[in-house]
């Protein structure tokens, strides 16, 4: 399915729209999650958005879902990177500007570095100092792991909240140039999740740019200060690895039934957060 109109929700909520292209094929468990959520949504192709970038002025989220676009050639998310950088790089940041969300996981997330959203807009491809690059152990990860939310500059994100989710990744570990930069992204507020130790609870080490990687496979893939997702210097623009929209149901979880009794997935909550934030006038 290349698109679909908009979802026949509240006229009134946000809407999200979620953009694939050759290779996206997480598109439909994201378009799920922001629906539970309360948000109207669209699934576009896209070519059809480089079309008519104009469709942008009435959607409040737009959605980088997890897969593997066109093949993950070159590097993952790099030809769709390039895509976007080349044919929608000025419609999107005005779209940024005038207060729009975006959200990118996995592979989302992989394209959100390739196309620069989440570092300065200044800085040239050969001057970013941040990058995915290949696990530590040297294979696909797929398993659940333990993400703390942090204090960040995403309206969205509660600090201290835990929540179990899925990675499913082979390009996940999370590398920076220098130290310089790991520590300018905690002093921005842009370090929006990292990965802990759920047996630890409270005593889990707290995050910081000299925090050492926890134990494999806590931290799957061995990303630099336990890093999991990073927003960008305005809060709008969100990345991370793992999966919260797999985690929408008490029983997504391999050990649900001995969790207790839970209403609904701890991924859910992080949605609704977003669709509300979403709807909330932009600050002047």
């Amino acid at each position: 399915m290349s698109h679909r109109p908009p979802s026949s929700q509240n006229a009134d909520a946000p809407l999200a729209l979620v953009l694939r292209a050759a290779g996206t094929n997480c598109d439909a468990e994201l378009l799920r999650a922001f629906e539970r959520a309360g948000a109207r949504t669209r699934l576009l192709h896209l070519n059809a958005l480089s079309a008519d970038p104009a469709l942008l002025e009435e959607v409040s989220i737009l959605g980088l879902a997890g897969g593997f676009s066109y093949g993950d050639y070159v590097a993952a998310g790099r030809v769709f990177g390039a895509e976007l950088r080349h044919r929608l790089d000025d419609p999107l940041r005005r779209y940024i500007e005038r207060g729009g969300l975006v959200f990118g996981v996995c592979n989302g997330f992989q394209i959100l570095i390739e196309l620069g959203l989440l570092e300065d807009p200044g800085l040239a491809p050969s001057e970013r100092g941040i990058a995915l690059t290949d696990n530590a152990s040297g294979r696909f990860e797929c398993r659940w792991v333990t993400l703390r939310s942090e204090a960040c500059r995403a309206p969205w994100i509660e600090a201290g909240e835990r929540m179990p989710v899925p990675v499913a990744h082979a390009e996940g570990c999370f590398v920076v140039r220098d130290p310089e930069v790991c520590a300018r992204l905690f002093a921005n507020g842009q370090v929006a999740l990292t990965y802990v130790d759920p047996a630890k609870g409270d005593a889990a080490q707290p995050a910081s740019p000299d925090a050492a990687p926890i134990p494999y496979p806590l931290n799957p893939n061995g990303s630099v200060a336990n890093i999991a997702g990073i927003c960008d210097p305005t809060g709008r623009v969100l990345g991370l690895m793992p999966h919260p929209e797999r985690n929408l149901d008490p029983w997504n979880h391999p050990l649900w039934t001995r969790m207790g009794a839970r209403e609904e997935g701890e991924g859910l909550a992080f949605f609704r957060r977003m669709v509300a934030s979403a709807a909330a006038p932009v600050p002047s």
